[in-house]
């Protein structure tokens, strides 16, 4: 912590330091000053060795103290400050709303560790690379459900991301309702302020509609261009997974994976997006770049410098160290004529 303090301190003046030459010059005139001193006389006592005394041991103390003080005046004049670079993103964002599948399927782990891992991974990459816009999340299994409304609050939006498991905690059924799960998302980023509206809706499955389905994907999609969303698609799984396959997932479950790209193609056509496939983590990755890509932010970088002027403190220093020094000398080490 002390190290990253004192890298940020600058030298305005940095020239005044050649006065520290001047140092050398004191301490060898001292000594001399100190040899001429001596006395001359030599007389014979019994003991020949002069007490040992506080005055004796420290007698150079006086000059040690006026020494670091023209030191730290030196310092001084060299103007120390403290500088801190920050910046601030300003802009005009985007609204969007993550639309994540979590059935039973994303623990299949043809890509390492499991889809859902990966999924939930680099949607938190794409959330940290959108500084000014707010962003949502929505899920869905066998119904939809929003984890955190659009927020311009990354952390809160990343802690949610990060805690999202499979059936969410048991409150969300079995099965893959695509539509609700768009309806849903849809509606959260149509209450936004923003003029440009998006939904990336990942999943690696296909409708599965119980007789309990309030809105099919059709439906939605509609709903989707009424309100003037774009909608990206993107479907998860890699291609030793054919589609209509039966797989199992990290417990053993039975469950189909099954992509219905001509679904995914037609809601992203119709809204204006964009299907994508995704085949590991790269592919994803660079899925998720390419939209960051298309829909761009209006984002202004302010960067500015915050300055603390540290010179008064080395004055300050001198200026006590001199009146110690000034006090050690008329009284501890006082000399008489």
């Amino acid at each position: 912590m002390i190290y990253e303090w004192l890298k940020n301190i600058v030298f305005v003046w940095p020239e005044n330091f050649i006065l520290l030459g001047l140092i050398p010059f004191l301490i060898a005139r001292y000594i001399r000053n100190e040899r001429n001193h001596k006395a001359a006389l030599l007389t014979s006592a019994v003991n020949v060795n002069t007490p040992s005394t506080f005055k004796t041991n420290f007698r150079h103390l006086p000059f040690v103290l006026r020494i670091l003080a023209l030191i730290c005046l030196i310092m001084a004049l060299a103007r120390p400050q403290h500088q801190t670079d920050q910046t601030h993103a300003e802009g005009e964002g985007i609204d969007i709303v993550l639309c994540m599948d979590v059935s039973a399927s994303m623990l299949t782990n043809d890509i390492k560790p499991s889809r859902f891992q990966v999924a939930k991974e680099v949607a938190a990459e794409f959330v940290k690379s959108r500084p000014v816009d707010r962003i949502g999340l929505v899920i869905f299994g066998g119904e939809s459900f929003t984890k955190c409304p659009i927020t311009s609050d990354k952390n809160t939006l990343l802690t949610q991301l990060q805690s999202l498991k499979i059936k969410d905690g048991g409150y969300l059924a079995d099965g893959t309702l695509i539509g609700e799960g768009l309806a849903m998302a849809v509606n959260r980023v149509s209450k936004g302020s923003s003029k440009s509206r998006v939904v990336i809706l990942l999943t690696d499955g296909k409708e599965e509609a119980p007789v309990t389905r309030i809105i099919d994907p059709y439906t939605a999609t509609e709903i989707a261009k009424a309100e003037n969303v774009k909608v990206y698609c993107i479907g998860l799984g890699s291609t030793e997974f054919m589609i209509e396959q039966v797989v199992k997932d990290n417990a053993g479950n039975t469950v189909r994976n099954d992509i219905d790209e001509t679904l995914l193609t037609r809601i992203a056509s119709e809204t204006g997006g964009k299907y994508f496939r995704a085949t590991d983590k790269a592919s994803l990755q660079a899925i998720y770049s390419e939209i960051d890509q298309l829909e761009k932010s209006k984002v202004e970088i302010i960067r500015y410098k915050e300055i603390e002027e540290m010179f008064i403190p080395f004055v300050l220093l001198a200026l006590g160290l001199l009146f110690i020094e000034l006090l050690l000398r008329f009284t501890i080490f006082k000399t008489f004529p």
